[in-house]
């Protein structure tokens, strides 16, 4: 089964990179978003099994729009990413609804499918 994905982050080059990277191991990216308010709507619409989520965007910050699209275990599975290290977020990533964190210089599809349990 294919893992469908939609990418928040507000940095062109990486939401291009990460597109790539995760094409290339076998999912299937359905979307991109810029910005909070932008990913909660395309997360709505578009109905991703996975979203990868910037921390830091220019509007909502990357915890508050994973608590508005993780509900009851019915919305996407959520991992959350920085170029800063997961220390530095402490116990809001678990707060947050996310299944995990990644720096982005650790991204990679085995390290997402771990995440996902699959």
């Amino acid at each position: 089964m294919t893992v469908t994905v939609l990418i928040v982050d507000d940095h062109p080059s990486f939401r291009a990179s990460a597109r790539t990277l995760l094409e290339s191991e076998g999912f299937d990216v359905v979307g991109e978003a810029a910005d909070g308010g932008s990913a909660v709507e395309q997360t709505r619409a578009l109905a991703p099994d996975l979203v990868l989520l910037d921390v830091q965007l220019p509007d909502i910050d990357g915890f508050e729009v994973a608590s508005r699209v993780t509900h009851n275990d019915g919305g996407p599975a959520v991992i959350l990413v920085s170029s800063r290290d997961a220390g530095d977020y402490g116990a809001l990533v678990e707060s947050s609804g996310a299944r995990g964190f990644v720096a982005k210089d650790e991204l990679s599809g085995p390290r997402i499918r771990e995440m996902l349990g699959r």
